[in-house]
């Protein structure tokens, strides 16, 4: 067999390898994330169900320390992604055993913030071993980004399917799912850490030395919009189980996958998209079905809420994916890493903290006796998310920019 088809070959394995491990993982996230909050609700939880979503922001604050420390222990991603595999497998079970024999609820959301902390590295460590073996992330990582949606859809229907859209039973899948990602870690191809992250102080490694990057506008207004976007979007996976149930949608988790359909969709006309588009209409297109998905769900009824959900994966790849390839494209290689660090913060630290709190509290204001205000509560982040759409409107320009890496810091 000559040496280009052997090349192939091996390629063709790896990608195929790296597209497993992303199903696997957003297969486990699902059974976690997604009836969480029904979870809580149905063992009498409800009132920290704002808490235990922002634990997964919190982490996301601790998070770059964790995979930069083991970076500088030159530790092969593989492995450390396999140890935190295993932890996360055994604090979700944990969890879940906490809330199926009625702990008390701040123990509980104690166990479910040291589960958040085992988990948050392992988004890191997944994009270091999938761009690695990229040659094109351009055309690449959308369809195999679909893979991970595939696999977060097949963990929503397993848990419907198994009718553990109230039960801690949700957990205790999820964490035989993680167990299954440890022992896939087995057969993952090895992959360096990437030298720009290879010895890093922990300020590089919050990407707070990237806010030299800042400097640009474009750059600027694109991590100050994801963080900004990220406030409305928090309130999705924490009340839209809720409202299904309130329509009277019996398999919850199962529905909510619907959001995932248009993000597969998305995630293939991605690469065109990239190649016909600027990047200012995907951004704003993005940003549009935030909006619309909101307007839809305020329209309370069982169509317009499934219809909302349903725009939640087009809204969250035009957007996030997007301003992914963006860091990847616009800036030096030097920099990506810790441009991703710094987005990591500004999203799933910052937004998501504000997102998760703000939206409780916006809950709670809308929730009388009679029940919850549906229409106001989801007209309120229709738009918060108008208002992030105006903004970035207004102050991207993208125009004079090479497609090559700026180099201001």
């Amino acid at each position: 067999m000559c040496p280009v088809r052997v090349l192939k070959t091996i390629r063709k394995a790896e990608y195929a390898e790296v597209a497993a491990l992303f199903f696997l993982q957003s297969a486990a996230m699902s059974m976690w994330t997604v009836p969480l909050s029904t979870v809580l609700g149905f063992h009498h939880l409800g009132k920290i169900t704002p808490y235990a979503f922002a634990s997964t922001a919190l982490a996301a604050f601790v998070s770059p320390l964790i995979f930069g420390a083991m970076a500088d222990r030159r530790t092969p991603p593989a492995k450390v992604l396999r140890g935190l595999s295993i932890a996360t497998a055994m604090a979700m079970a944990i969890a879940s055993l906490a809330v199926q024999q009625d702990w008390n609820p701040w123990i509980v959301l104690a166990i479910i913030q040291l589960n958040a902390l085992c988990f948050a590295p392992t988004n890191g460590i997944l994009a270091a071993i999938v761009f690695a073996k990229l040659s094109d992330a351009q055309k690449e990582f959308g369809p195999l980004r679909a893979m991970g949606t595939i696999g977060w859809i097949t963990g929503c229907c397993a848990i419907s399917l198994l009718n553990a859209d109230t039960s801690p039973m949700a957990g205790y899948s999820g964490a035989a799912v993680w167990l299954i990602v440890c022992a896939f870690t087995f057969f993952l191809p090895a992959v360096e850490m990437p030298k720009s992250i290879a010895r890093l102080s922990w300020h590089e490694r919050f990407g707070l030395d990237a806010l030299k990057l800042l400097k640009n506008r474009d750059h600027r207004v694109v991590f100050i919009t994801a963080a900004l976007f990220n406030i409305p979007l928090a309130g999705f996976f924490p009340y839209a189980p809720p409202h299904l149930r309130d329509l009277g949608f019996k398999y919850t988790t199962a529905w909510m996958s619907f959001g995932q359909m248009t993000e597969i969709i998305a995630m293939f006309s991605l690469g065109t998209l990239l190649l016909r588009w600027r990047l200012k209409w995907i951004f704003l297109a993005g940003l549009g079905c935030g909006v619309l998905r909101f307007a839809f769900s305020a329209m309370n009824t069982p169509a317009t809420l499934l219809v909302g959900i349903t725009l939640h994966g087009a809204s969250y790849t035009l957007v996030f994916i997007t301003a992914q390839i963006y860091l990847d494209q616009r800036i030096a290689v030097a920099w990506r890493a810790r441009a991703q660090s710094l987005m990591l913060l500004m999203t799933s630290g910052v937004g998501n903290l504000i997102g998760y709190l703000g939206n409780g509290w916006w809950f709670d204001a809308c929730t009388k006796p009679a029940g919850t205000r549906w229409t106001i509560f989801w007209t309120g982040l229709s738009l918060t998310a108008a208002v992030v759409g105006i903004y970035f409107t207004i102050a991207y320009h993208g125009k004079g920019v090479p497609p090559g890496r700026q180099r201001e810091a």
